[in-house]
């Protein structure tokens, strides 16, 4: 049922619940206390009131035990006010009562306290004087009165029980008052605690409401929307900013998600795009050659070399994405010890037999790294290819091989046109071409770089592109050294 009931009201309750139950209890300590505190001083009262009794009864200046009491010289008639007196035998034998009567009584007759017929007394003296005595209360014998008695057995009259009988009217309208004032006054401090806690509750709980809203905008499509006023000092306040921070990684990751789902788009639709030139060009040697080309052997020779071109460019193509598909998913590379330096002497070595013309300086120094062989040269060949595609043939390009910060490098610097600030952001992404008519003079069809940069990332690296001031571009390939290299920084 709990469940049911809003928290501000569940805590309202409770604080009021913890407050009456401590309330009650107090209550009930403080009528105890005064009860017994009253009772004591009527006891008290009952003993003075007993000792006069005694000195008239059973002392010398009575008629002597059993006999009645004379109207003064220390008679009953020095007991307070209301006060009755009654001596029985052990066995319960009424021997003389002396009833509460009008001159005894503060204003008018009260009736007689209603005795047991038999009172258990204790079996050895318990006060200085060698009496036994015992206290109980008992009801009038009409109304709703109660009376305080004590019970004696006088050391001066063996044999005999004295008892004598207070009404307890007093102490029964002060309990009476006490317990009416307590109920006024626990019932004002509760209202109060409930008009106070659920303002206070309301207060407090405003952050959860603000929360609540801010939530409601989220789960309608708004991401931007965060929690106001989330302060580190309150725990409602650091729940705001927990979920603030939570607000702000999941509207990154729904921007990287759409991002994603931008670049795949982009990505298709430029594979597709990279497919159906080669696909058509396939298509139309195929048509060719059924429109009589294989009776023309020129004609032949063409069409059968055309496919066979295409059909190259394709599979490359088709490489490439894959090898890409593959360092996406995260699958292993070979591992192995080789030197770094080495490597790329061989693709420079490589890159001026193909291109003889263009001068390429190549500034190493002995590092070591452990990757993919075959990779590895994939990505200095494809800079060393792009430099060829997008320089001018003969202009120059330095290669360095080295080692710094603990990081082995590899840097290809040309001294060509160089690229704008948002070709170098983008010069990674796949099939990305800063020349937007997608010409195949301007090079490939824009996987190179992409290679590059997953290539190296899948080595615990890294793939970086700047234009140079004065002309020309630097891209840079960053490496972990191989474990226990200390190659001084180039």
């Amino acid at each position: 049922m709990l469940d049911r009931i809003s928290l501000r009201t569940r805590l309202v309750l409770g604080v009021i619940v913890l407050a009456a139950v401590g309330l009650g209890a107090a209550d009930v300590a403080t009528y105890a206390s005064l009860r017994s505190f009253l009772v004591d001083r009527v006891d008290s009262s009952l003993d003075e009131a007993h000792t006069s009794v005694d000195a008239a009864l059973f002392g010398r200046g009575g008629n002597g035990p059993g006999g009645p009491p004379g109207p003064g010289g220390g008679g009953p008639g020095r007991a307070a006010p209301g006060d009755c007196v009654e001596v029985r035998t052990l066995s319960g034998t009424v021997l003389q009562r002396l009833t509460c009567a009008p001159q005894f009584s503060q204003s008018k007759a009260l009736p007689a306290p209603r005795l047991p017929s038999s009172i258990a007394l204790p079996s050895s003296p318990n006060t200085p004087e060698g009496d036994r005595v015992s206290y109980l209360t008992v009801p009038a014998v009409s109304g709703g009165g109660r009376y305080r008695v004590r019970a004696s057995i006088e050391s001066r009259a063996p044999g005999r029980v004295l008892l004598v009988a207070a009404p307890l009217n007093s102490v029964d309208s002060t309990l009476h008052r006490l317990v009416g004032i307590e109920a006024l006054v626990t019932g004002l401090v509760l209202v109060g605690l409930a008009v106070l806690g659920l303002w206070v509750v309301r207060l407090s709980l405003a952050p959860l409401r603000a929360i609540e809203k801010t939530a409601a905008a989220i789960a309608g499509g708004d991401l931007t929307q965060r929690v106001e006023r989330a302060e580190p000092r309150t725990e409602v306040g650091r729940l705001g900013l927990a979920l603030n921070a939570m607000l702000g990684q999941i509207e990154r990751a729904f921007k990287a998600q759409e991002a994603s789902e931008r670049r795949l788009r982009r990505f298709v639709a430029d594979a597709s795009h990279e497919l159906r030139t080669p696909l058509a060009a396939v298509r139309a040697y195929a048509e060719l050659f059924t429109r009589g080309a294989a009776s023309r052997p020129a004609d032949l020779e063409r069409s059968l070399a055309g496919i066979s071109r295409e059909s190259e460019r394709m599979s490359v193509l088709v490489d490439d994405l894959l090898l890409l598909a593959r360092l996406d998913e995260g699958r292993p590379l070979e591992r192995e010890p080789l030197r770094l330096d080495e490597l790329v002497g061989e693709a420079v070595e490589t890159g001026r037999t193909v291109d003889p013309d263009r001068p390429i300086e190549l500034v190493t120094a002995p590092v070591s790294v452990v990757g993919d062989r075959d990779r590895l040269r994939q990505i200095v060949d494809n800079l060393l290819a792009n430099v060829r595609a997008h320089t001018p043939p003969a202009s120059a390009a330095i290669v360095s091989v080295g080692s710094r910060n603990s990081h082995a490098f590899v840097e290809v610097r040309d001294s060509g046109p160089g690229m704008s600030a948002e070709d170098a952001e983008r010069v990674f992404e796949r099939f990305y071409r800063s020349d937007d008519s997608r010409s195949r003079a301007s090079g490939g069809v824009g996987l190179g770089l992409s290679i590059v940069a997953a290539v190296a990332a899948a080595h615990g690296g890294r793939a970086t592109a700047v234009s140079d001031p004065g002309g020309g571009a630097t891209f840079t390939i960053e490496l972990p050294v191989a474990d226990g290299e200390t190659h001084s920084d180039l």
